[in-house]
Parts: structure tokens; sequence; C-alpha cells
């Protein structure tokens, strides 16, 4: 059962040797194709709704399918790789390559969808088959890397996150205005730009997750006879369900302090994906219509503002590791919580989209931290034969703030804000200054604080990776 897991070792008996840089970049390079998914998802989704009908204040409560679903992907995920052996494939890379598959038909789908119904199923179902390729990448690292590189390693995501979706942000306006595809459409249909960024984005999101599979190497259980017998012993998705939802209540200290931090952060960031289209295109270029040229290319400007968060997160990424060993991952994920809270609170006051660069600025810094340091912090404190199903279960504390955004901000925009989306990203921006104070209080037993003048860890030599049968990886 979980609660006998709290007590287990945090650290393998197994002295896991330091990476080279490219070994971490090929482990890290599937999550470029994932944050394809996720920023065309972020970034059209509110407006494929809009699109199809939906009123502003229903928008959060249509976001609710896929969140509930993820509340129980992620943790089953995590459960089930923890209990996979493949002498070819590994522990992980199954899940990555199923999900990818998945993900990449559900993104070339999306913007085909005729109706509002459609569109919300279809968001139900891309957001768990990205969910199901992402879980299990974040549980790799504390597979794979010794404690002292896994800031790196969890930046080295967050850099490849960041790439990704600025392309994939980009995408809609990118086609608009070097190629001159249409970005708008009549009453009810997807503009066609919208609709090639996504074929794009399905194409991507297969091959990179394909790169990882293919040029990543596993490191067997350590014994294999007590893994056949721990996984006979729990074997089964009904078991996975179980453990899961009992791991709420045996999470290491560490975890549920990090937990708090993850709501308020996540639910600032969820304010921000689901009302940024509908608060810019009403608070700055002045329209509701989307079916409206002005409407059109607000919606494609909030794209580029994804694009250039999502671009500072890959510098910031390759910066953090050394703000947090020359301070400490605590102070380093206050620091960054607090610009992105900034960020978003500054929209209110701008009225020249121009402007919306400088606010994204702030929110780059946070998105670059919230994808790394938490995770860095947790990996110290678990169990390393269940680091996949309790990643899985930390993923909770994404989820069930997307739930709450999901049932009460749209009540906040209508009846609170009388409509206006941009006080819920001030709310929003509130949200992240809360998390980021918040961090202070996590016991980090595992912040390692090496001299700044230290090579961050991705410069290691390499080493003689783990056997497999598989010669050709």
């Amino acid at each position: 059962m979980a609660t006998s897991v709290a007590a287990a070792p945090a650290s393998s008996t197994r002295e896991k040797p330091r990476l080279s840089f490219w070994q971490i970049w090929n482990m890290s390079f599937g999550f470029l194709g994932i944050q394809f998914g996720f920023a065309l998802q972020n970034a059209n989704v509110s407006r494929i709704f809009e699109t199809m009908g939906a009123d502003a204040d229903n928008i959060a409560f249509l976001w609710l399918a896929a969140p509930v679903t993820g509340l129980l992907v992620q943790p089953v995920i995590g459960y089930l790789s923890d209990r996979t052996w493949s002498p070819r494939w590994g522990r992980r890379r199954p899940f990555f390559l199923v999900g990818a598959i998945l993900a990449s038909l559900a993104l070339l789908v999306m913007p085909n969808v005729t109706a509002l119904w459609m569109a919300a199923g279809m968001l139900w179902i891309m957001d768990s088959s990205i969910n199901i390729s992402m879980e299990p990448f974040r549980a790799l690292v504390g597979d794979l890397l010794p404690s002292e590189q896994r800031t790196a390693g969890f930046a080295a995501q967050t850099f490849f996150i960041g790439v990704g979706a600025v392309v994939a942000s980009s995408l809609p306006w990118m086609f608009t205005n070097w190629f001159g595809v249409a970005n708008t459409a009549p009453a009810g249909q997807i503009p066609l730009s919208v609709k090639y960024a996504f074929y794009i984005g399905g194409a991507a999101f297969f091959l990179a997750v394909l790169w990882t599979v293919l040029r990543t190497r596993e490191y067997p259980p350590e014994n294999m006879a007590e893994f056949e017998e721990e996984k006979q012993r729990n074997a089964g998705f009904m078991n996975g369900v179980r453990e899961s939802f009992a791991g709420i209540f045996a999470m290491p200290k560490t975890m549920r302090q990090l937990a708090l931090v993850q709501f308020f952060s996540w639910l600032a960031l969820f304010s921000m994906w689901i009302y940024t289209t509908p608060a810019v295109t009403s608070h700055i270029y002045g329209t509701t219509d989307a079916t409206s040229k002005l409407y059109n290319e607000g919606a494609d400007w909030v794209g580029i503002c994804f694009a250039v968060y999502n671009g500072v997160s890959a510098i910031a990424a390759l910066l953090l590791p050394f703000i947090a060993r020359a301070t400490s991952r605590r102070f380093t994920h206050m620091l960054c919580l607090v610009a992105g809270g900034l960020g978003l609170i500054s929209i209110y006051f701008i009225d020249n989209p121009t402007m919306l660069l400088f606010s994204m600025v702030g929110v780059g810094i946070a998105w670059a931290s919230i994808l790394s340091v938490p995770y860095a912090m947790l990996a110290g404190a678990l169990p390393a034969n269940k680091m996949g199903y309790y990643m899985g279960v930390f993923n909770f504390f994404i989820v069930i703030p997307q739930v709450v955004a999901g049932l009460i901000l749209g009540f906040f925009t209508k009846t609170v804000f009388e409509g206006e989306s941009v006080y819920t990203l001030v709310l929003g921006g509130i949200s992240m200054i809360i998390s980021g104070l918040l961090t202070l209080r996590v016991d980090d037993a595992d912040d390692i604080r090496l001299p700044a003048t230290e090579p961050v860890a991705l410069d290691t030599p390499a080493y003689d990776a783990p056997v497999q049968t598989d010669s050709r990886l």
C-alpha cells in the first residue's frame, strides 16, 4: 500500500554516474514536441471555443474536461511505468511513444471540429494524450541523474519546452504574416492559419518524442527478482487507481509543502491560458466579435506573447542552476514567481499591444522556474523505486488548480468582475505572488549549494551507459 512507501529510502543504492551534455540533451529532446502540443492548446483552444460560439464566462468551465481526466491519467501512468521494464524499450519510453501517437492524432483532429461539444471533447482527448507522454519524462530525470545534476536536468527540459513553445505559439501569426494564409474564417469555422499550425504541431510532437525514445537508454531494475515480485503483487490498472489516490495521504513532507506552492502557481497559469485571449482582445483591442479582423489580430498577438514568455523561459532555464547554486532553490523559485505575478498584474495597465511583451518577460521567468525547480526539490525527497508514481501524484497539484479555475474563474469573471477578463489575470498574478512566498516554507533537504563558479552539470564527461539488448540505441 502507499502508506508504506513514504518510509522507503529516498535514494537508490546504485551510484548514478554523471551524464554528458548530449545524454541530457537526448533524454530531454522529446519535451520539444510535447510543448508543441501544449503551446498550441494553451494559445488557441479558447479561441476555438469562442469561434464555436462559447461565451467568455463559460470558457473556464469548458476547460474542465482535461484536468478531470488528468487526475486519473497522470498518477496511474506514473504507477504503471514504475512497474514496466523491457530490455528493448526500457521503463518510461513505451509511455512516451504511445502518448506521442495519440497526441499527434488529436492535434490533427482538433482544428477540424465543427461544434462546441466536439471542441471540448477533443481538448479532453488531446490533453490526456499529451500527459501520457509528459508524466514519465519527469520521472526519467530522477531515474537517470544523480542529485547534483537534477536541477540541470529539469532545466534542460525547460529549455526545450521554451523553444518548442516559441515556435508553436507563433505558428498562426507566421502563417498569416509570412505566407499570407488567412487568419479569419466564416462564423463557426477555424481559420486556415490555425489549422496548419496544428498540423505542423502533430508532426513535431511525434518526431521529437521518437528521438528521445530511440536515443536514450534506461537502467534496468537493480534487483530483477524483487521487481518482478512487486510487479505481480501490485499489477493492474485498478491497483494503480487505488494507490494513486491513497498517495495523497502518504506524501513526504517536502511534497506536501510543494503541493501548496504548485496549487497557487498553476492557478495563476490557468487563469492566464484561459483568459489572455478574451482579456487582450476586449481590454486592448476593444472587440469581442470572434469573426472580426481586429479580434483575430488580437488573438494572433496573444500567440506571439506566449511565444515571447516561452522564449524567455528557455533562456532563463539556462541561468537557473547558477542562481540556485549561488543562493538556494527556494529563494530562486520565490524570486521567479514574484516576477511572473507582477507580469500578469501589469497587463491591466497596458493599452499598447507591444507593451504586453514586457509583461511576458516576467511570466517567462516564472514559467522557467515552475517547470524545473519544484521537480528538482521533489526528486530528492522521493523513494527511487516509486519515482514515477509520486511524480504522477504530484501532478494532482497541477490538475486540481485547473479544476478550481474551471469552477470559480468563470463566476469571478462574470459576477465579480462584470465580464472584464483582465481582472481575472490580475487575480492570477496575485495567486502567483502568494505561491512565491509559500516557497520559502519548503524543506529542501537535497538543496546542493555548490559555488557559483562551478560548471553547470550539463558539461560533465560521458559515462558507459547501461547495457540493453537493442544494439541500435
